[in-house]
């Protein structure tokens, strides 16, 4: 079974946010790391290569400092790597980066697609959804768990309320990972030396035949403002408590 993951590059959850010049999205001078939602992903592609054997093949779009991504992929057990090489990725919507994912998995014709259920950056939650549309293929969300089975795969859907539903599905296919799927695993040092010599094969968005043209874009980006108010709640421990728990109820609405 070929099964595709589709990674992402994204800022540092505890790195120090500053915008860029026109205040649309934040300076390129961060710390990025591995979209976690996509880290599950691969893991469990990962999985269900040692139970049913096949190939693991990991894709990313973005500037040069995306391989490292793809490095990190192809160190823990990836087999290869497709890097679609964009230098101004901000200028594709959803729309744009599903066209381009979707392109490059044509030629690849796997059995599964497999992407995060989010972005931690962005939170759209729609590459996958989208990428299933353009290509044909069922898709479903919000995954839990994934079984072969002899007529395609059985799969676990999370619902509200502590609810799940299970779907069969024929392949190929395309499904977004919850995170906590399954445990994430560390890159071993043989790993580390293998990914070396794993193919990162380099495709252009103009070799896919898709350019930029935005149905939707970010206007503006405000970071959050930090404020501090002190309240002083007098009277009695009893009626103190008591103030306190209407202020947390109806103001702070937190309980």
């Amino acid at each position: 079974m070929k099964i595709l993951v589709c990674m992402k590059q994204v800022p540092q959850k505890d790195a120090p946010l500053k915008l860029n010049e026109g205040g649309a999205w934040i300076r390129e001078d961060v710390s990025y790391e591995v979209n976690e939602p996509d880290a599950y992903a691969l893991e469990e592609a990962l999985r269900q290569r040692e139970k049913h054997k096949g190939e693991v093949v990991v894709i990313t779009s973005g500037p040069a400092r995306a391989q490292q991504v793809l490095r990190e992929a192809l160190a823990k057990g990836a087999d290869r790597a497709i890097h679609i090489e964009e230098e101004n990725l901000a200028a594709f919507d959803t729309l744009g980066v599903a066209s381009l994912l979707a392109k490059a998995a044509e030629a690849e014709k796997p059995d599964l697609i497999l992407t995060g259920l989010q972005s931690d950056d962005l939170g759209y939650g729609q590459t996958g959804v989208v990428m299933a549309e353009q290509l044909g293929m069922p898709s479903a969300t919000i995954i839990m768990a994934v079984e072969k089975t002899d007529a395609g795969i059985r799969v676990k859907r999370e619902l509200e309320d502590g609810w799940f539903q299970n779907v069969e599905m024929p392949l190929p296919a395309v499904l977004t990972i919850q995170s906590g799927i399954n445990k994430l695993r560390y890159a071993t040092l043989m790993g580390i030396k293998k990914a070396k010599t794993k193919e990162v094969k380099r495709v252009t968005a103009a070799e896919l035949g898709v350019t930029p043209s935005p149905r939707a874009s970010i206007e503006r980006v405000y970071l959050p403002q930090r404020t501090k108010q002190t309240q002083l709640i007098e009277g009695s421990a009893k009626e103190a408590a008591a103030k306190l728990i209407e202020k947390l109820r109806f103001e702070a609405r937190v309980i």
